[in-house]
């Protein structure tokens, strides 16, 4: 038996799903962890299904300190859930803890997997196919705020620390540019200016941290929409999913991640910039219904901010793509040669267009400012 097979046979035999396993297949299109979906086979009733992955070593070092804060922010979630009368097991994701009782299981090569519930009875979505869809998840990411408004941020652990200083993100930039480990600076002249350009916008939210204008909040941190869980029946987002990344943060990072993503019509690694650009239309529709969800949680200097939330976010994650292209592709899993680096150059092309429309988004975010 191949030693991944031997490894997944070894992790289903760690938890009691409640009944006999009949399957379990490779499902998602995550670039970071190892899942599976899990098939059981009870007596006499239907297939009940659950969500098996393996944390990647590389992106997570401290597996126990990120279960802690996933258990903790969902079981607070349950609550408030169950508080406002809603289902618990269907609008918040639930951790099944290994037959020893931990947070997660260890194998026999150190690495730790962890099991969810399959949430039945809804939609994955991959991009934002219309603008009702992409709504919809805004206001489940302003419901995750509001939900968690009185979590202390505090008490959560960094599970990648310096996740969204842009400062440092820079930083690993210039020494991959320094190292040049495989010889691949010389194909990246254009997107490595364009980074360097853009310097000082790295410090802007973390200058507004530093002097008090932005609080610290609980945030999500990976807010596509396809972390977010769609009803089948209502079409409305239901249950906030990857919580690897739930840290101490800026919400203004929160909306602007979702903006990268779902705010255009193109593939993450699209390779005609020509067709990357900012849907200004699902700018403000996100916008609308992420205030919406919020429910008023959120500053008026928070508000102003979100155009630079969604520039930075966009910004940040190029300069990632393109670091881990320098560095040998060790982090984004990639199915074929370059592919990190068309990535970083859509990102890089949706900056210079948000920057095109930065009136306009100034202007979306003025609009609903408190009167």
């Amino acid at each position: 038996m191949a030693g991944a097979e031997a490894r997944l046979q070894e992790a289903l035999a760690a938890f009691d799903f409640g009944a006999p396993v009949v399957g379990a297949l490779r499902y998602g299109k995550g670039h970071v962890n190892d899942t599976f979906c899990v098939h059981t086979q009870p007596d006499e009733t239907p297939c009940r299904r659950f969500i098996l992955q393996r944390i990647s070593p590389v992106a997570f070092k401290k597996p126990d300190e990120l279960m802690e804060n996933i258990i903790g922010v969902t079981d607070y979630l349950g609550r408030q859930i169950e508080q406002a009368g809603g289902d618990r097991g269907r609008e918040a994701i639930q951790v099944l803890r290994p037959r020893s009782g931990e947070a997660y299981f260890t194998d026999g090569d150190g690495c730790a997997w962890r099991v969810y519930p399959f949430v039945e009875h809804t939609v994955c979505h991959q991009s934002a196919e219309t603008p009702e869809l992409f709504a919809a998840s805004g206001r489940a990411f302003g419901q995750f705020q509001r939900l968690l408004r009185d979590y202390p941020a505090e008490t959560l652990h960094e599970t990648i620390p310096r996740f969204h200083d842009t400062e440092d993100r820079l930083a690993k930039l210039k020494a991959a540019i320094a190292a040049d480990a495989l010889g691949r600076v010389k194909d990246c002249g254009p997107e490595i200016a364009f980074a360097m350009a853009r310097e000082a916008d790295c410090s802007t939210a973390l200058n507004a941290l530093r002097n008090g204008e932005l609080p610290l909040r609980v945030t999500h941190n990976d807010t596509k929409l396809n972390n977010v869980l769609m009803d089948e029946k209502t079409g409305e987002g239901l249950c906030i999913i990857d919580l690897d990344t739930v840290m101490p943060g800026l919400v203004i990072n929160d909306f602007g991640d979702s903006i990268r993503f779902g705010a255009n019509h193109c593939a993450e690694d699209e390779t005609d910039l020509n067709k990357v650009s900012l849907d200004m239309d699902l700018y403000a529709v996100y916008a609308e219904a992420f205030l919406e969800g919020v429910g008023g949680v959120l500053t008026e200097t928070e508000i102003r901010y979100l155009p630079w939330g969604a520039k930075l976010m966009t910004l940040e994650c190029g300069i990632r793509f393109l670091t881990d292209y320098l560095e040998g592709d060790t982090y984004f899993r990639i199915s074929r040669p370059g592919q990190n680096l068309d990535r970083c150059r859509t990102q890089f092309k949706l900056v210079s267009d948000m920057e095109a429309h930065w009136t306009e988004m100034e202007a979306v975010a003025a609009k609903h400012l408190p009167k």
